[in-house]
């Protein structure tokens, strides 16, 4: 079993996979191709995503019985004692520490003296 998640991605890439694959929702694909055409549609898509994400599940024989690979993905998929998991960034990262407004209490004790 395979299944390929586009999102933003051209339509034609859309058309591209119906080709293989069965579309169950918009950017929702699965469908059971051979390994080597499995590999040749991810090349595919990575190739014409453009600014599209995409993302690629299948059936393996490991631990989790799945594996999955991330084109243009903030998430990554990263491997931790041979279980792969996800590794989503954190977003207080992207947040600037908030800033206190008006006079610090030194500054309040200096003009308006000890009240």
């Amino acid at each position: 079993m395979t299944v390929i998640v586009l999102t933003q991605c051209p339509v034609g890439l859309r058309g591209f996979l119906t080709r293989w694959l069965l579309e169950i929702s918009p950017g929702v694909f699965i469908g059971g191709p051979s390994a080597r055409i499995r590999a040749t549609l991810w090349e595919e898509v990575k190739q014409y995503a453009g600014n599209g994400r995409a993302l690629l599940a299948y059936n393996t024989d490991s631990e989790q019985g799945f594996a999955f690979e991330t084109h243009d993905h903030k998430w990554h998929p990263i491997d931790c004692e041979g279980i792969t998991l996800i590794h989503r960034p954190s977003d207080r990262a992207a947040q600037p520490p908030p800033t206190s407004q008006g006079w610090s209490k030194a500054a309040k004790r200096r003009r308006f003296g000890n009240r």
